[in-house]
């Protein structure tokens, strides 16, 4: 499988890069506050922690209209392709480590649910980068790029919160 940047033109039918606003302090947080486990990957849909920092109005005005938003995290340790998912809205994904996003289109799905895996593509996101990962694309748990495992803030809309909440 070739690896491609998020920067190629390749990753353009998949997502995009956020460019225009750093995310250092989140990504303090992320590394500093949230468990990264030796084998496997944990995925927690919110934290407290990253939904109070600036980023989080930055990501839910600019980002997602204003529409109330979650921010959790993904970290660990993966190195397969096991599974895909997609969402009905973009994800956002800020990576604290460099890691590796395994990605298809959702229109390459066969009728009997399966996908050619030959039709995935691999991504490197580079530590401090920020991108949306289009409601279209297929994605799972990012792949580790060194023995340190990875860290990866998970940015989707919350439709558990109000509307007329603002932070």
């Amino acid at each position: 499988m070739k690896l491609y940047s998020v920067k190629d033109n390749e990753f353009r039918p998949y997502g995009r890069v956020i460019d225009g606003y750093d995310f250092s302090e989140l990504l303090t947080v992320l590394k500093d506050s949230t468990p990264c486990p030796e084998n496997g990957t944990v995925y927690v849909t919110s934290d407290e922690k990253l939904e109070s920092l600036k980023a989080a109005k930055f990501l839910r005005d600019n980002i997602y209209g204003r529409m109330p938003i979650q921010i959790g995290y993904c970290n660990g340790h993966n190195t397969k392709l096991n599974a895909l998912e997609y969402h009905r809205d973009s994800e956002i994904n800020i990576a604290a480590n460099d890691v590796i996003l395994l990605l298809a289109k959702k229109e390459d799905i066969n009728d009997d649910y399966s996908l050619d895996t030959s039709k995935a593509k691999a991504f490197l996101v580079p530590a401090g980068v920020a991108v949306e990962v289009y409601a279209t694309s297929l994605h799972y748990a990012p792949c580790h790029v060194n023995n340190e495992g990875f860290r990866v803030a998970v940015v989707l809309p919350n439709e558990n919160r109000d509307l007329n909440s603002r932070r």
